[in-house]
């Protein structure tokens, strides 16, 4: 399992504004990230970890969900894709239902942002670095969510609709409403379901 500190989170969020993809690779692999751990005396719950599914029901790799005070880490760990760069994002509800994954719902966007990292009036929270994907089909990195929570806090992912994290067939542009021209949902994974009786 990858688990990664705010400082790791925002160096590879600084090579993806600089136009490099954020990979598990970069930076020496699992050995850059692996002491990039929480610093003593953090309030780290326990890892979460959670299964994609592709639109044919075909397990795809997982998610890994590492909480701490200052935040999500999102730990990806996906197979089976097809190679390149792909828009994901984390979606309003936890639904997974294929093949076109529209039961997701739209980004999840709890500060009323318009979509897109590189949009003046962005972006949404759900919005994410793209997905790089390597020519084996697999993908291994990181996605840091500061200031969020699973099920407790001002914002949490484990609301009443709960949270999807979904990946797209295209690679998100990161300014087209609504998702960047990312394309057709290619992968879902529920990473905090609907409440019962909701």
């Amino acid at each position: 399992m990858i688990r990664l500190s705010f400082t790791a989170a925002a160096a590879l969020a600084l090579a993806a504004c600089q136009g490099e993809a954020p990979t598990a690779d970069a930076g020496n692999g699992d050995a850059a990230v692996a002491n990039a751990v929480n610093a003593p005396g953090d309030a780290t719950k326990a890892p979460q970890q959670f299964a994609f599914t592709g639109s044919d029901g075909a397990p795809l790799g997982s998610v890994t969900v590492t909480e701490d005070a200052a935040g999500l880490m999102l730990s990806v760990s996906a197979t089976g894709l097809p190679a390149g760069r792909h828009g994901i994002h984390l979606h309003e509800k936890g639904l997974c239902e294929g093949p076109k994954f529209v039961s997701a719902g739209s980004h999840w966007n709890p500060n009323a942002k318009q979509h897109g990292r590189d949009n003046p009036a962005g972006a949404h929270l759900g919005d994410l670095v793209n997905l790089e994907v390597a020519a084996d089909g697999s993908a291994k990195t990181g996605f840091p969510i500061p200031g969020a929570m699973i099920a407790s806090g001002s914002v949490m992912l484990g609301d009443a609709d709960g949270t999807a994290l979904v990946i797209h067939a295209k690679a998100d542009d990161y300014k087209t409403e609504p998702s960047g021209d990312s394309g057709d949902r290619i992968a879902c994974a529920v990473i905090a379901a609907p409440k019962p009786g909701l």
